[in-house]
């Protein structure tokens, strides 16, 4: 246990009084403060949503407090989501809800018993007088932290605010469930986030986006016109019933993320460390949850300093978690309008799982019945994972949804695939997936990355890739095999992966062209800006290229233009800085991979399908947006690309990505329903769930994974065993079947509690036991 005897706490929030609570009775001699400059009845919200994960901490953490909470906790297990008239609701989410007040209440009647200082209506000291004074300060002043502002310097904070803006209301009834009601107004979309939280109360948020809320003239209205007006709006809903405010106004939220969440015997939790959107309710449970892990911290721990340090290390990856999801949930409300005419029952399946917390096997567990609806409602038959339903492009019909993505080998000798290309490529076609894509497959000797990418720049690279191909169309029937064509550009003549990814080669190197002769990192070879006779040149080689492909054997053609190789390279204006046609404005920038794009639809056999590979952002300032990308999709879509492959990122080095699971999905959902193209999902797709969740939303229309089929060459076909699938969607070879049964695996236990207190002893409100 740290030797933190004296203990402030700035801000009466949840939080910061239940870090005092349980700090006091892990140790009844501290002396512990807290100051909160609102009175104690003053809160500004209405209802609180804990998860049973979060009560079940509490529980043993402090019966006290848990037995106080379930005596006025409301439980439900519906989710309504209403919709242009039509309400479905999928059960068993259990929910929990109470009115803030009622938790503060009960908070504060717990650190009085305990002997906590309590010091309302009163603004705390400087927090540098505090840490001189007291041997731990805990920051807990919420979203807008005059602490955190204090030590801006230290903590680093980011705070980002979004496109929505929001209100928080109540109504004097009880909503029968979680209640999401979509109204599509005159001026645009606005929704309704509605829960209980008492016998005769509901917490009710109105949101919708700026542009939307000053149409409507919010921006005008007091407070009591935008609650009168926000009624009518949701009258159905409301039952025709009144809403009601507490210093309710508009705003819009802030994301906030530290680098750093302590500062010597400073430390901050809750809110003022982090913050999690409103639409997963998970504010009040992340500021419970770092009490009980910094309480837990600090009693095993020898030093405060070590304490900090290792509740920051539990802690951070937890809140990044639910913050990736926060960012998941709130874009999709940003973004509702792509989603409204999707079919009802996909729609209310898309909400559900918009944060991939919720997914679609997890959804079977808690309702059955509506998973099985939105299966039958896309076209799934009966016992059929969507992972697992055909889907066609142009001639070809993929027997299922799974695609191995393109995976540079760095393993060809002069351009020529061998037999580590036939076993790679070989045993995952054995493996189920429904296409299997090759590596970047380079158009000529200048256009490779490295000295050990493969080509088809010669008859002998054809003949080998038709080796492949047979192998695949022979021993694997019923998987496609697509070859992805590309140019290196200007990030070329470079050392293989695991010598040094984009370092350049120390002899050898050939010479680099690009849109502009803007080299990709400082060290990189400068490239030379291509002429008019050079891209004329270029054309044709992957038009020749594609020629070879179409003779090798291949069903699928796909045309990279992502990843910052050449005909990326003319799509970002990051790094076309051309003055000719060739550049300039985004019809300029699209002019020569759409004549590159021409040139071999034009070769290519008419019935097979072909594809594009772009980058829908650069990841950084000046780039490709979200807006270039589905005008780029809709370009290529006329000219007939019959999918588009959405990845991201790849084409500046000094990129800043947002990662996280299947974290770019969200770029391939927009050009899927703005450009009217089926889209292939990539980027940290790991699991068959995801694959599932993701087609049965409507967010994509195929799945690419290339990790995981490095991780399991035979991924598809686990996938069906691990889901009890034998139809026609995937196919076991003959020599394989003995391995269809899902080997047995060895139990594994729930981890114990957090921090377990149950039979401490209750200190007096003195501090003696």
């Amino acid at each position: 246990m740290t030797g933190a005897r004296r203990v402030a706490v700035i801000g009466g929030g949840p939080g910061g009084l239940y870090a005092a609570a349980l700090l006091k009775r892990l140790d009844p001699t501290r002396e512990i403060t807290v100051w909160e400059r609102n009175a104690p009845e003053d809160t500004f919200g209405f209802g609180v949503v804990l998860s049973d994960e979060t009560l079940g901490g509490i529980e043993h953490a402090d019966p006290v407090v848990y037995q106080a909470l379930q005596r006025d906790f409301v439980r439900w297990d519906d989710i309504d989501i209403v919709h242009r008239g039509t309400r479905h609701t999928s059960g068993g989410h259990g929910f929990a809800a109470l009115g803030r007040r009622r938790l503060l209440q009960i908070l504060h009647e717990r650190c009085r018993s305990l002997g906590v200082e309590l010091r309302f209506r009163t603004e705390a000291p400087h927090p540098a007088r505090l840490t001189e004074t007291y041997d731990l300060v805990i920051a807990a002043d919420g979203v807008h932290s005059a602490t955190r502002e204090a030590y801006a310097h230290i903590f680093r904070p980011r705070v980002t605010s979004h496109r929505c803006r929001y209100i928080w209301l109540a109504a004097d009834f009880p909503f029968d469930a979680f209640r999401f009601e979509i109204a599509e107004t005159e001026h645009g979309v606005m929704q309704l986030h509605g829960y209980p939280y008492a016998a005769d109360s509901s917490t009710v948020i109105v949101e919708m986006r700026e542009e939307v809320w000053r149409a409507a003239g919010f921006d005008e209205l007091d407070e009591a016109e935008s609650v009168e007006r926000c009624a009518k709006i949701f009258a159905d809903a409301l039952g025709g019933r009144p809403l009601r405010s507490n210093k309710s106004a508009w705003t819009t939220f802030r994301t906030v993320v530290n680098e750093r969440w302590s500062h010597g015997n400073l430390v901050l939790l809750g809110d003022a460390a982090h913050t999690a959107h409103f639409s997963i309710g998970s504010g009040t449970k992340l500021a419970v949850e770092d009490a009980l892990g910094l309480a837990a911290c600090l009693q095993e721990r020898p030093s405060t300093a070590e304490a900090l340090t290792a509740y920051e290390e539990e802690r951070r990856p937890v809140v990044a978690s639910t913050q990736r999801a926060a960012r998941a949930s709130l874009e999709w409300f940003e973004h509702l309008g792509l989603h409204l005419d999707q079919p009802p029952r996909q729609f209310a399946f898309n909400l559900l799982t918009r944060s991939r917390r919720v997914t679609h096997a997890n959804l079977r567990l808690r309702d059955a019945r509506f998973t099985e609806a939105v299966e039958r409602e896309f076209g799934c038959p009966p016992g059929t994972p969507p992972m697992f339903t055909p889907f066609r492009l142009r001639g070809l019909t993929l027997r299922n949804r799974v695609v191995v993505s393109p995976m540079d080998m760095y393993s060809a000798v002069d351009g020529v695939p061998g037999d580590f290309h036939l076993v790679h490529l070989g045993a995952r076609a054995l493996g189920g997936a429904g296409l299997v894509m090759t590596e970047m497959v380079c158009v000529s000797p200048e256009g490779r990355i490295t000295p050990g990418c493969a080509g088809l720049w010669t008859g002998r690279q054809a003949d080998a890739w038709r080796r492949i191909t047979e192998f695949v169309h022979r021993q694997a029937p019923g998987t496609a095999i697509g070859v992805q064509l590309g140019h290196s550009g200007r990030k070329g003549s470079t050392k293989l992966m695991w010598e040094g990814m984009d370092e350049p080669l120390p002899e050898g190197n050939w010479p680099l062209v690009a849109a502009s002769p803007l080299p990709y990192r400082p060290d990189s070879q400068v490239p030379r800006e291509l002429s008019r006779a050079q891209l004329t040149d270029i054309r044709e080689q992957f038009a020749s290229a594609a020629g070879r492909a179409a003779r090798a054997g291949f069903d699928l053609l796909e045309l990279h233009c992502a990843h910052g190789y050449l005909l990326s390279g003319f799509l970002s204006p990051l790094t076309n800085h051309r003055t000719d046609a060739y550049g300039g404005s985004l019809e300029g920038r699209l002019r020569f991979p759409l004549e590159v794009f021409d040139a071999v639809r034009a070769v290519w056999p008419e019935e097979r399908p072909m594809t594009v590979r772009i980058s829908a952002t650069d990841w950084a300032e000046g780039g490709t947006t979200a807006e270039d990308a589905v005008a780029i999709a809709r370009a290529f879509a006329a000219h007939g690309a019959d999918a588009v492959d959405v990845s991201t990122g790849q084409v500046v080095a000094e990129e800043r990505p947002e990662y996280g699971r299947s974290y770019q999905t969200p770029f391939a959902d927009r050009i899927r329903q703005e450009a009217g193209v089926p889209v292939v999902a990539v980027g940290a797709i790991s699991s068959w769930d995801d694959v599932n969740s993701l087609i049965l939303a409507g967010r994509t229309d195929l799945c690419a994974l290339a990790r995981p089929h490095l991780y399991d060459p035979h991924w598809t076909l686990h996938a069906a065993a691990e889901q009890d699938y034998q139809g026609p969607g995937v196919a076991w070879p003959a020599p394989y079947r003995a391995g269809s049964r899902r080997p047995q695996t060895g139990r594994a236990d729930a981890p114990k509690p957090r921090l377990t207190l149950a039979h401490a002893a209750e200190p007096t409100p003195s501090g003696e036991v």
